[in-house]
């Protein structure tokens, strides 16, 4: 795959990563975008991390990753692939707690059957521990999720748009299902106190799960 896009201050390192990430998404994505779409994606998710990344390393990583995301809501909202699941969109302020906790039960109890992301009006640099640690309580590992934005072809893609605290800054499409969970922020909350917000959020989640794939669970 030939390599359209270039950056000076990436290192060798992370230029053969993005490379390596690119020929990745042009296998998987054969037949459905062209080069020139692919490494846009790729570097455009690139920079939404650069700004903020904790660990350099890990970027080319997280790029490919988002980029893949992106790439398939693309696919969906221009028809190119849709295998007919519901897509549900979780969004906080963060994506640090809330949606992170949100998007853990959704696709633990969900399975194959529905497909579910999420993102953040102002995304932060980890996961919340404390979420981490109270979703492990459930069995449900949501320690390798990274906060990452929302972009206009996920929120197209979603037939359910589930906000938590975002306000104004969440985005609004016609034809999107939305609905606002009035949730507390476990940003500085202890474990204790996380986990009657988990509770809850699995509570939602499992009402919203019903009405989009009823079946029995």
């Amino acid at each position: 795959m030939t390599s359209t896009w270039h950056r000076d201050t990436l290192s060798i390192d992370q230029q053969l990563a993005l490379r390596t990430a690119a020929g990745n998404l042009a296998r998987q994505f054969d037949g459905t975008f062209g080069t020139e779409t692919i490494e846009r994606f790729l570097h455009s998710s690139y920079e939404e991390f650069a700004g903020r990344a904790v660990v350099l390393n890990f970027l080319p990583l997280l790029a490919e990753k988002f980029a893949r995301q992106r790439l398939r809501a693309l696919a969906r909202v221009e028809g190119r692939s849709d295998d007919g699941r519901p897509v549900v969109l979780f969004l906080c302020t963060h994506n640090a707690g809330r949606s992170q906790m949100a998007l853990g039960f959704f696709t633990h109890l969900a399975g194959d059957d529905a497909i579910a992301w999420s993102g953040g009006s102002e995304p932060g640099t980890a996961v919340n521990p404390a979420a981490v640690a109270a979703m492990a309580e459930r069995g449900i590992d949501i320690s390798g999720e990274y906060p990452k934005p929302w972009t206009d072809e996920i929120v197209r893609a979603a037939d359910a748009v589930i906000t938590m605290g975002c306000g104004d800054a969440c985005p609004v499409f016609p034809g999107r299902r939305y609905e606002e969970w009035d949730l507390d922020d476990p940003a500085g909350l202890t474990v204790d106190d996380v986990r009657p917000i988990r509770d809850e959020i699995e509570r939602r989640v499992r009402a919203l799960l019903a009405e989009l794939v009823p079946a029995p669970r």
